[in-house]
């Protein structure tokens, strides 16, 4: 009896932390949502606050679109992000491959190379990347930040490719080779379609990464036209004022790709992240 009690004791006790963390989690999504639905003076009522809009309107989504060009920075955001995320991604699995079936002389000190960039501020960066494209020529351009995003995501990547590729028992590429497959065509129809929910994971996770980036795309673009959506939700942050209706609504709208996203491929992505947590 007593080992019954202390049991749904344990079990009552977990259900209400995961209720609070979860509770924690989506009330600043509800907030954003709410906030975006509601004119601007009920927002900045300090006197009386709404956990739902008295009265909804889409004004702040009319704003956003009319007055902010919205539309274009989604089209920004998701050219660099989709591109940049596909490139990682395929070289990705040509560098996990090679670190993973290769042996090469100093190929601990590549991976960790690879791993000490991981620990540098991506800040220190930025400004040798400035001088480097402004000498090319490219600041104020989708490549600036396409490049930069190639080179800031690959290592990790990478790292993340290897380890699902050490994954994959090497008897199936000599079984594939007896029966006359080369290197590319194993690679192509044997390895990349068991590997296929680790390929999901490193596209998600660049892409994702472009997605929300902020401090480089603020410095390497100067103009409107080149906007992406976190450049141009920071915008509507002004010295005195901050329009967070417009603001809140921005924010929902960028959060509905990922979430989109994860919802599609939520399955292959943990079954990516746990197959790579395991080497047999």
């Amino acid at each position: 009896m007593y080992y019954q009690s202390k049991k749904v004791f344990l079990q009552t006790g977990k259900i209400i932390v995961l209720a609070l963390y979860l509770a924690f989690v989506i009330f600043p999504i509800y907030w954003m949502i709410i906030t975006s639905f509601k004119y601007n003076t009920e927002i900045i009522n300090a006197q009386k606050l709404t956990y739902f809009p008295e009265k909804i309107t889409s004004e702040n989504y009319n704003q956003l679109f009319a007055m902010y060009d919205y539309g274009n920075m989604l089209k920004n955001s998701l050219i660099i992000s989709l591109s940049s995320g596909f490139c990682v991604t395929m070289l990705s699995i040509f560098g996990g491959y090679g670190l993973a079936r290769y042996k090469f002389n100093s190929k601990t000190l590549f991976l960790l190379f690879f791993l000490v960039t991981q620990m540098i501020p991506g800040i220190l960066v930025i400004i040798p990347l400035y001088i480097i494209f402004s000498k090319m020529g490219i600041v104020n351009t989708r490549l600036s930040l396409f490049i930069f995003y190639l080179v800031s995501n690959l290592p990790f990547c990478v790292i993340t490719m290897r380890s699902f590729f050490e994954r994959i028992p090497y008897t199936l590429e000599e079984a594939a080779t007896v029966d006359g497959c080369t290197k590319l065509q194993t690679l192509r129809k044997i390895v990349l379609p068991v590997m296929f929910p680790g390929i999901v994971a490193v596209f998600v996770f660049a892409f994702i990464g472009a997605w929300n980036e902020l401090i480089a795309g603020t410095i390497f673009i100067n103009t409107p036209n080149f906007w992406t959506i976190p450049i141009g939700l920071k915008s509507l942050i002004g010295k005195y004022d901050v329009k967070w209706g417009v603001l809140m609504a921005g924010g929902v709208l960028a959060l509905l790709p990922t979430a989109i996203m994860f919802a599609v491929m939520q399955r292959f992505v943990v079954e990516g992240l746990t197959a790579g947590a395991v080497k047999e």
